[in-house]
């Protein structure tokens, strides 16, 4: 598949058939991952793979715990605490799979490393016909104390994503996309804003036209 229809196919899955995905397919996404760019190649990164049913679900539950008790100045607080109190509900959708992701605490850029990673790991999971949810729901519980020994992570780990990671029952149509604010800046008082490319002069410097003013 190519990486931009990948880019383009990737949705946010949240119904997943219940078949395991294999061993051989995740260790295909925890390298995709690897391959990110990372400050000064520190390759921040730190990977926990969960397939054991059961603890998935007491993550779900335990998460749902926290974020009732600890979250609720953030403007979507009511709507998602009566979201999290219905009967059944599992953050990962149920998916056989959840693969975390984390970096030292304090490590320089570890975040951005980590959040990169988790990118490459969503298209690789979108080339490969599985789908993945990134769900912000389990990190404040996960960077417990006791989230971090669910994990096994050590006590200077820091939690940046939970994937969930499965067979998807169905792929949800696009979303449409805002035009992004724009504004470009080059040489020579070219200045265009919102999207509208400047009129630019090919450069005949060493690499010719490629390479723009």
């Amino acid at each position: 598949m190519d990486v931009l229809d990948a880019i383009r196919g990737r949705r946010a899955i949240r119904q997943f058939r219940p078949e395991p995905v294999s061993g051989a397919a995740l260790r295909q996404l925890v390298e995709a991952a690897c391959w990110a760019p990372s400050a000064m190649n520190g390759q921040p990164w730190r990977f926990v793979v969960v397939t054991d049913e059961s603890l998935i679900a007491e993550i779900s539950e335990q998460s749902k715990r926290w974020m009732l008790e600890k979250e609720s100045g953030f403007p979507e607080a009511d709507r998602l605490a009566n979201l999290l109190r219905e009967p059944g509900i599992h953050i990962f959708h149920h998916a056989p799979a959840l693969v975390v992701i984390a970096a030292p605490k304090g490590a320089r850029w570890g975040i951005e490393g980590c959040t990169l990673a988790a990118e490459n790991l969503m298209l690789a999971a979108t080339s490969l016909d599985l789908g993945t949810c990134w769900v912000g729901l389990a990190e404040g519980w996960l960077n417990t104390e006791a989230g971090r020994a669910a994990l096994q992570l050590p006590k200077d780990a820091q939690v940046v994503a939970s994937i969930a990671v499965g067979h998807p029952q169905a792929v949800p149509g696009p979303v449409e996309r805002r035009q992004p604010a724009v504004t470009w800046l080059a040489s020579e008082g070219h200045f265009a804003e919102d999207g509208e490319a400047p009129d630019y002069t090919p450069h005949a410097g060493l690499y010719g036209s490629l390479i723009h003013p």
